[in-house]
């Protein structure tokens, strides 16, 4: 008979041979009960699908799907490609009812449906064509396993939702690479308080971030503020700004200015920058509290209806003039003749 400590020194042992037997790559886009990433390579394992390809060419790879739950799962196999949320600008992928123009349209996995047991993982071949007039430049996507299981919340409103989690694809195709960013539709929002001097006033710069471009970018933009006669008021780089740009998005973005001036008039500027491409944009505004704006315009709409008031008193009446004196003709009537006999 084993004694107990030996069984517990045992089991100790067995433990973190079966954890490394499941484990997963730290790397591995995982939502806590399953993961999808690339076989690793010969040299070293792979965080993502790093592919390069010419216009016609076929790329041959393999995606795993690990599951770290304790019964079966089944999962739904396919690609997709990825844009840029409006939100924040984080990276994310088309849904399988949405229509694929890249990868998800080029990358075929050899299985559309699997079944991983628990505290297992499948290993799926796919092939990704290139189309022969596929244009250069980056082509951002993804390998998704999906749940078509619905969840539902619990409450009153019920929404069903299905997980996915998906092993990014970046993909470059040969060709001429263009960076090129446009910063669009700079606006400025004034917080201002209805006295001035009695709080604190601020305001939001919004703004959108188009990459005009056939590449990734990782933006850098800067704010800054110009006031009356060319005053510096404002001079910095901004966070919260997406690392990844995809080719062709746009995302509209916003950023504080704290202590913004309550009486001033000048300039914002928005400056974006990455590498091999720089463009700025402006925008005029008029800093004005509320309580100085409505005395201003009482005073104007006062200042217009006195100098009309005057107008009117100074302006002399004009001169009567006599009707015309009609010319009348006399009454002349005709005299009978009497007819010849």
């Amino acid at each position: 008979m084993r004694k107990p400590y030996a069984l517990l020194l045992s089991v100790f042992l067995v433990l973190p041979a079966l954890l490394a037997l499941v484990a997963t790559p730290s790397y591995a886009a995982d939502n806590g009960s399953w993961s999808v990433y690339p076989v690793s390579s010969r040299i070293a394992a792979r965080p993502y699908f790093y592919l390069s390809a010419d216009p016609g060419q076929t790329l041959r790879d393999k995606v795993t799907v690990a599951n770290k739950t304790g019964g079966p799962l089944t999962f739904r196999l396919y690609a997709a490609d990825a844009y840029n949320t409006a939100r924040d600008g984080g990276f994310a992928v088309r849904t399988l009812a949405e229509k694929q123009r890249g990868v998800g349209a080029w990358a075929r996995p050899a299985r559309t449906r699997v079944t991983v047991p628990a505290h297992g993982r499948v290993t799926v071949p796919f092939t990704l064509r290139v189309p022969e007039r596929a244009e250069p430049g980056d082509h951002p996507g993804a390998l998704v396993a999906l749940d078509e299981r619905i969840e539902t919340g619990s409450g009153s409103l019920t929404v069903g939702v299905r997980r996915a989690v998906a092993a990014r694809v970046y993909l470059r195709v040969g060709g001429p690479t263009v960076p090129a960013l446009a910063v669009e539709g700079v606006r400025l929002t004034h917080h201002q308080p209805l006295v001035p001097g009695t709080g604190s006033s601020a305001a939001t710069v919004s703004y959108t971030l188009h990459n005009t471009g056939n590449v990734t970018l990782n933006p850098k933009v800067r704010l800054e503020a110009e006031g009356l006669f060319g005053r510096t008021l404002l001079s910095r780089e901004l966070a919260d700004i997406p690392s990844e740009l995809l080719p062709g998005q746009r995302v509209r973005l916003t950023a504080p200015w704290h202590g913004a001036p309550q009486l001033d008039w000048g300039d914002v500027t928005l400056t974006a920058s990455a590498p091999g491409t720089k463009e700025s944009a402006s925008a005029s505004f008029l800093a004005l509290p509320w309580l100085v704006a409505v005395l201003t315009v009482l005073a104007l709409a006062a200042a217009v209806v006195a100098l009309r008031a005057r107008r009117a008193r100074v302006r002399p009446s004009a001169p009567v003039r006599p009707s015309p004196r009609v010319r009348t003709t006399p009454f002349r009537p005709r005299s009978s003749r009497s007819a010849r006999p």
